[in-house]
């Protein structure tokens, strides 16, 4: 197999530009200090086929969401990213590459929030479960929802933020533990696994092509960083809407554990090609690229599962 033969998959499908800068940027700089032309960052999407007004609209929207600022160099602005930006980034590819590594410690306890909102307050109660869904929570019955662990601080703060505005709602949280956890009616019947599962096995059967000419060779530097950045976009998916349910409320076979070696076989054999594409795409249009881009990698070391950046860059970084 050679580097024309290999089809590389699209990302994910809905992935706009802006998330697809936002996944680049998280991945190759990681530094605030890096100066970024606007041209680098549009011939940099211009590889996934994105058009330069794609391409300046996406980098106007990060930096209304603060996780890129301007400053002057020179006659023409240049961008770069926020501390703030750095250590999201650095906390999300830690959990994108960790994530599914080792079964969680589990203790039995779920966190339980359970409501009651007078029909007037139905705006509040969608409200409500979407920010229910954005904490990890599924419902169990219509308003009783659960997630697993022990923290309840976050949906604490959220039920009061939504509901004390409205009459007449209320509210409790709870740390539970189900006197019948791995039966039919127990908490893990609150989920999809099923399509949980068929979605992982998707991730494998498309990516199975890639992983395979990724550990022989066969993928050249122009296909790397496209194909790399598409099972990056494609695998942190899982990482937030997987539960992450402890070994004995799974299905098994459970297919994680393969996705999770398709995606990191891929990750790691194409990341020091990825960054050498992306400096050459880039360096035209900004002559320091070599000296800021970087990649991340899965840490070898058990004792510290931390991702590590992959070149010189990391020398500038803030401890």
């Amino acid at each position: 197999m050679n580097a024309d033969d290999v089809r590389v998959p699209r990302a994910q499908a809905g992935s706009s530009p802006q998330h697809l800068l936002t996944t680049v940027l998280g991945e190759y700089v990681d530094s605030s200090d890096a100066d970024l032309p606007s041209t680098a960052v549009i011939a940099i999407l211009r590889e996934f086929g994105v058009s330069e007004p794609s391409a300046r609209a996406a980098l106007s929207r990060l930096v209304k969401r603060g996780l890129i600022a301007t400053r002057r160099n020179g006659r023409s602005p240049v961008y770069h990213l926020t501390p703030q930006a750095i250590a999201k980034h650095r906390s999300r590819m830690r959990h994108f590459l960790n994530f599914g590594s080792h079964p969680a410690p589990w203790t039995g306890e779920w966190v339980l929030a359970s409501f009651s909102i007078p029909t007037a307050g139905q705006a509040s109660r969608h409200a409500l479960r979407r920010s229910l869904t954005a904490l990890g929570f599924v419902g169990l019955y219509d308003s009783v929802w659960i997630r697993p662990g022990s923290d309840a601080t976050p949906v604490r703060e959220a039920l009061g933020e939504l509901l004390h505005p409205v009459e007449g709602a209320r509210w409790s949280v709870l740390q539970a533990r189900f006197e019948d956890e791995s039966g039919p009616h127990g908490p893990a019947s609150a989920y999809d696994l099923t399509s949980l599962a068929a979605a992982y096995s998707r991730f494998v059967a498309q990516y199975a092509e890639l992983r395979a000419a990724a550990r022989s060779g066969a993928v050249d530097a122009t296909r790397a960083l496209v194909a790399r950045t598409s099972a990056m976009d494609s695998w942190r998916r899982f990482a937030d809407i997987d539960p992450d349910l402890p070994p004995h409320l799974l299905p098994q076979p459970w297919p994680r554990q393969e996705a999770r070696e398709t995606f990191l076989d891929i990750h790691a054999a194409l990341g020091s090609l990825a960054q050498a594409r992306l400096v050459q795409v880039a360096t035209p249009h900004w002559p320091d690229a070599a000296s800021w881009i970087t990649h991340f990698q899965a840490s070898t070391n058990p004792a510290n599962p931390e991702p590590t950046g992959g070149s010189t860059a990391a020398a500038h970084s803030p401890g």
